[in-house]
């Protein structure tokens, strides 16, 4: 891929994704449009390049190109410190507070593995202690990985971190021994509602405040002042005493924001 080529794509997704893409990207890059170029019937990606910005395809092409620079690591149970946290001390405390109905909102959901282990986790606290009742909003930039999260249909190892309890009540097996494949039982997979959102946007159409949010693992690909608006727009979607969740390596050193540190990488609005 040329320079000026890769300067107008990393241009492109920045100013609409917030991604940053560094040079060292460029193969990376090259590999993951390869598919968009033989999709769309185009010989080399520098002829890819020139269709989206110079033939007037690019909002069109919008949603794929983004779709295929996006990356989507997730994991069920990922940074279980947090999971701790949310059981341990989260939930007592808002049922203590006589919150009888929590919204929760995972934000850059990839396939679908965080929801659903949030879902878990507040269904098998709300059997417990009779409550509080939850919803989940579980949102993504990328189309394809919120149509895989929607099925709720997941390769059984990638369910190995769930605890044994939770997988035997929360997951099916497969009916044919031969695809090793779990799915999410109904009642979970209906007690969330996957929508398409681009933390770019200027505001967050959410509904009423969020008792929690969690945004993991997705600041590190933006620079600092990309990071502190989406935090800050995250924040304004918090009921007051409402937590957010960041990834571990994230932080909000510097930022000028109504949260206070209540446990590593989560943070409460005052």
């Amino acid at each position: 891929m040329q320079k000026r080529d890769f300067d107008r794509l990393a241009t492109y997704i920045y100013d609409k994704a917030g991604i940053r893409l560094v040079p060292a990207k460029i193969t990376m890059i090259e590999g993951r449009l390869r598919r968009r170029v033989r999709a769309n019937g185009l010989s080399s990606l520098r002829d890819y390049c020139s269709w989206l910005f110079d033939g007037g395809h690019l909002e069109a092409e919008s949603e794929h190109l983004l779709n295929a620079v996006t990356t989507n690591k997730t994991d069920f149970f990922r940074e279980p410190k947090h999971f701790d946290y949310l059981m341990g001390h989260a939930l007592p405390a808002m049922q203590k507070a006589g919150i009888r109905r929590l919204r929760v909102w995972s934000a850059a959901c990839s396939t679908g593995a965080e929801p659903y282990t949030l879902a878990m986790l507040l269904d098998s606290f709300a059997t417990d202690h009779r409550g509080p009742e939850y919803g989940i909003l579980a949102t993504d930039l990328d189309s394809e990985v919120l149509k895989i999260a929607r099925r709720g249909v997941f390769p059984a190892a990638m369910l190995d971190p769930v605890p044994v309890q939770l997988r035997n009540r929360y997951a099916l097996k497969a009916s044919d021994p031969k695809r090793s494949e779990m799915r999410i039982v109904p009642e979970l997979r209906s007690a969330i509602g996957f929508a398409q959102m681009n933390l770019m946007d200027a505001r967050y159409p959410v509904g009423d405040p969020m008792d929690i949010i969690f945004c993991r693992n997705v600041l590190i690909y933006f620079d600092k002042p990309t990071q502190e608006k989406v935090v800050r727009r995250l924040t304004d979607c918090l009921r007051p005493g409402g937590l957010l969740f960041l990834g571990h390596s994230e932080s909000i050193a510097g930022f000028d924001l109504p949260l206070t540190t209540v446990a590593n990488t989560v943070f409460q609005r005052k």
